[in-house]
């Protein structure tokens, strides 16, 4: 299995360093219009490889050395800063991703190949690469709320003191402030949340799923107030995501892809079988008519950014 990976900044090199940890690439790819970072990042990373998996892992600055990847991992794009929304970052990455697309078809098989979006706002960029890579909307896939669910999930742990293997618990819509917590879904080991929460005699009421609905909402925010960027958590969410897919596992994750066509055309999270192929089957979980409502605010905040540049 061939992976490529477009942008080797402090995101790419973090989903670089996690693909390789999962040892189901015999071949990575990374890709930098500086060669010299993009060297650099192949040196220390097949240093690291020394420890672990074996993995053949080369520098390009030219799209011909992506020839022949099974997987191409988009995470070039200037990433958020404090103060920034993700949509702040609408039309400069819109550029990054009108770019980057057409080259890489150039030198995929278009056949098979599948796209990982990483890039913000990544439902608009998922859009726009659906659009511009002429690709079946399943091979077309951001990591969308995959990680938004894994802090819902890590918060709830910590509340409930759980495994979060034990959780299932979705954020849906938009990988952005305009995601919805699905709580009338949420489940623990084979219970509702209210179910669990009655038999542990452990409440959780309204005002607390707000707090963590916040906690949730701004948690990249606090990361990059703190660390001037988020990395690790992106980089696992792709590094599963991949995994997924090379070992077909047809696995539920909350990831983006495009639904529906023309003006209808949409991409958000929701519930999504999985496999070798991409995405094989979108899930509609039961909601409350509040997170109903929620959902279909988010995907119009989605649609109208991508009619900003479409």
């Amino acid at each position: 299995m061939k992976i490529a990976i477009i942008g080797v900044g402090t995101v790419g090199s973090a989903v670089a360093t996690a693909v390789k940890n999962t040892g189901f690439v015999h071949e990575m790819v990374l890709f930098d219009r500086d060669g010299v970072r993009a060297r650099a990042a192949a040196e220390d990373l097949g240093h690291a490889a020394s420890f672990g998996f074996d993995v053949k892992i080369t520098a390009v600055s030219s799209y011909r050395g992506i020839r022949g990847s099974d997987i191409v991992i988009i995470a070039a794009g200037a990433n958020q800063k404090t103060g920034e929304t993700r949509m702040d970052l609408l039309n400069k990455n819109a550029m990054v991703i009108a770019d980057i697309i057409p080259r890489v078809m150039a030198n995929v098989d278009a056949k098979n190949v599948k796209i990982i979006v990483l890039t913000n706002p990544l439902d608009v960029m998922v859009m726009l690469a659906h659009k511009l890579s002429k690709l079946p909307a399943g091979r077309v896939i951001g990591t969308g709320t995959m990680l938004d669910s894994a802090r819902l999930r890590t918060i709830l742990a910590r509340y409930f003191d759980i495994s979060t293997q034990s959780i299932n618990a979705y954020v849906l819509g938009e990988h952005g402030d305009s995601s919805i917590v699905n709580w009338t879904s949420a489940t623990v080991g084979a219970l509702t949340l209210d179910e669990f929460c009655k038999q542990t005699k452990v409440s959780l009421p309204a005002t607390t799923r707000k707090t963590i609905e916040h906690r949730v909402h701004n948690a990249a925010y606090e990361i990059i107030r703190g660390r001037g960027a988020t990395w690790d958590g992106i980089g696992a969410a792709a590094a599963d995501l991949l995994r997924c897919i090379i070992n077909d596992e047809h696995r539920i994750l909350t990831v983006s892809s495009v639904s529906g066509t023309g003006t209808e055309m949409l991409a958000m999270s929701l519930p999504r079988i999985v496999g070798k192929n991409g995405v094989v089957t979108t899930l509609r979980p039961k909601m409350s008519a509040t997170e109903s409502a929620g959902l279909r605010r988010s995907g119009k905040i989605i649609r109208n950014g991508y009619d900003e540049i479409a």
